[in-house]
């Protein structure tokens, strides 16, 4: 057994090893400074990130809930170690010999460690993986190749076959110096009616990892029709390293695409990680024996790094049937912190991921997570297709059913946005009223009154004029939103600088309701070319409505200050933010084209093909002018020009 650990190798261990790095592997960081780092806490649930890495210093701390320490602590907080296996696990990782003090060099753990458990996984999993290649495996290795998974994407992703022994496994990794109660701690083995037997039998097996990689369980599909053990999936049971609720299939592959691309994609079972992964959809990691809860969806936030609203997006892969939209319905209602960030992708036909790619190919695939639906909308049309829209009974029932859903949202401009959105959904002319409805709902939510979701819209009131009424308008301070206000802003300033670039963009490159209906409302004057200015200007567009609150939002708009420190910089602002919203909208354009590209075959349909990569090869050179013209736009103003 080794000795005592000597001072001078834990100190020499913390030096060599770069905390951020580790700490990397379960936060997504970014520079605070000169010598931090800052992300959300992975010790309690945060939406500003309060933790914060000094790597000079080698140390962390929140600031919300206090923890800190060096990087042992760290380890011995988050994976539940004590420090000499904290202090040991990076020796490991660093190849670095302990001298313990009585002990000579040995690196043996205590049995039963965390380290032990991890490294009786991973020879289970060298084991497993060698079997596969066995005559014995065919079945499991026809299970893949049927759904286009070939040797390299079961090498990719580790899988396994669990032969059909009853102590196969366990004989073996005896041999190799574990004990049993080391295999039984790691969900490996279980004591049988005469001995020791393996966990799985004759089963297809996938690798579930940590963060840093390491194996920490197995997840087992049925194959063969006479196996007794129940359940078409089982996993390793509950261990001191696999919690399942903690921990998600993939996350160990997509996480820096996770952290790089602000983006998640949440599939259903391991066969769909695969197809998402080898179709070029990177961002998808599944739950593993247990529904996709809120401690995946907090281990997946600290990776997004969704401290700002605009920063990340999950996408959930639901199918299209009644289960999917309760899925839905529940996503909704326990995921408001994230909502506005959540999207729902349905594969036609009912398929999952791994169907899709199987029938339709890898383009199929990314055109699924690229059409993906916001959450919000996903269930509201859900809740609408049950009613026919085109009697007022439909419409009426239609209305008392969703009005209560949308008061659920609580960011206020959202809301407002969908309740306009659903008045058009429905067919409701008077768009006023539903939205004061839905703002009354969510008044009454507010102040614990419950919901009114059983009281009907009378008819009566169906053309009511509410001088009140909040209509959708959105934040002032919305950064996915700014360049929209502010090109608004210009236009109604200053419309002969905006000039014909501002008239020739569609109402569609605004994507908020109110934006959009402000562009309509100056298109209806006559554009900016019409030759007036000032007041008389920002009247005539506000003349062209009666809704008090488009009104006030372009007298807000007209009287806002453009980030400018002097006159000489008003132009170079204008034409710089009329290029950023031109590029946005471009960029919609070129997803939409290249969703179109992907369904479209070069061979069959060359002409068409060639048509669409030709339009696609303009955007993309229009779209990188714009790009330099607003980033140059930008530099000018960020230097006080």
């Amino acid at each position: 057994m080794p000795g005592r650990l000597p001072d001078r190798d834990i100190a020499a261990i913390r030096d060599r090893v770069r905390i951020e790095d580790i700490v990397g592997e379960y936060v997504a960081l970014k520079r605070a400074g000169a010598d931090s780092m800052k992300g959300l806490c992975p010790f309690h649930d945060e939406k500003s990130p309060s933790f914060h890495v000094r790597p000079n210093h080698g140390l962390f701390h929140c600031f919300g809930c206090g923890e800190g320490g060096d990087v042992f602590a760290f380890l011995q907080k988050i994976d539940h170690v004590g420090f000499v296996e904290a202090v040991e696990q990076m020796a490991d990782r660093l190849g670095y010999q302990i001298n313990y003090e009585g002990g000579g060099t040995s690196v043996q753990r205590d049995r039963g460690t965390r380290s032990r458990l991890v490294a009786a996984n991973a020879a289970a999993h060298e084991f497993y993986m060698a079997q596969l290649r066995e005559p014995g495996a065919e079945t499991a290795r026809k299970f893949l190749t049927d759904r286009n998974f070939d040797a390299a994407a079961a090498e990719q992703f580790g899988c396994g076959y669990a032969p059909a022994g009853w102590d196969t496994l366990t004989k073996h990794l005896l041999r190799k110096g574990f004990e049993f109660k080391e295999l039984e701690g790691a969900g490996l083995s279980r004591q049988g009616q005469r001995g020791p037997i393996d966990r799985f039998h004759r089963r297809l097996l996938w690798p579930i990892r940590n963060l840093g990689g390491d194996v920490i369980g197995f997840g087992a599909r049925k194959l063969f029709d006479d196996d007794t053990m129940p359940g078409k999936y089982i996993n390793t049971p509950e261990t001191i390293l696999y919690k399942k609720s903690q921990v998600l299939f993939g996350l160990d592959l997509a996480k820096r695409d996770i952290a790089k691309g602000h983006q998640a994609v949440v599939v259903e079972g391991y066969t769909d990680v695969m197809a998402m992964h080898l179709a070029g959809v990177k961002t998808a990691v599944a739950s593993c024996g247990t529904a996709f809860g809120d401690e995946h969806l907090a281990l997946l936030r600290r990776l997004l790094l969704d401290d700002n609203f605009w920063r990340g997006e999950i996408i959930y892969t639901f199918d299209g049937d009644a289960a999917g939209q309760a899925a839905a319905l529940k996503a909704f209602a326990g995921d408001q912190k994230l909502a506005g960030q959540t999207y729902i992708a349905v594969a036609p036909d009912g398929q999952d991921p791994c169907e899709l790619r199987q029938h339709s190919g890898d383009g199929a695939v990314r055109d699924l997570v690229a059409r993906r639906t916001p959450l919000y909308e996903f269930v509201i049309r859900g809740l609408l297709a049950d009613h026919n829209l085109d009697t007022a009974e439909g419409q009426v029932e239609s209305l008392r059913r969703a009005i209560p859903v949308v008061a659920q949202i609580k960011d206020n401009a959202l809301r407002k946005a969908y309740a306009t959105k659903l008045a058009g959904w429905v067919g409701w002319d008077d768009i006023q009223t539903v939205v004061r409805r839905v703002g009354d709902e969510a008044k009454r939510n507010r102040m614990g009154g419950g919901s009114a979701g059983g009281r009907q819209v009378p008819a009566a009131r169906q053309t009511e004029v509410v001088a009140e009424h909040p209509a959708a308008r959105p934040s002032p301070n919305d950064p996915t939103l700014m360049p929209q206000r502010q090109v608004l802003a210009a236009a109604l300033q200053y419309p002969a600088m905006a000039g014909s670039v501002f008239d020739s963009l569609e109402a569609d490159a605004f994507t908020h309701p109110a934006y959009a209906a402000v562009r309509l409302l100056i298109s209806e004057v006559g554009g900016t070319g019409t030759g007036l200015g000032g007041a008389e200007w920002v009247n005539a567009v506000a003349d062209r409505t009666d809704d008090l609150t488009m009104r006030a939002l372009l007298s807000e708009l007209a009287n806002e200050p453009l980030p400018v420190k002097n006159a000489a910089g008003i132009p170079r602002f204008v034409a710089g933010v009329l290029a950023r919203t031109q590029e946005a909208w471009v960029g919609r354009q070129i997803a939409e084209l290249k969703s179109k590209l992907q369904r479209v075959s070069s061979t069959e349909q060359p002409d068409a093909y060639m048509a669409l990569f030709g339009d696609l090869v303009a955007l993309e050179q229009y779209r990188k002018s714009l790009l330099t013209q607003a980033m140059g736009n930008h530099n000018d103003f960020a230097t006080g020009a």
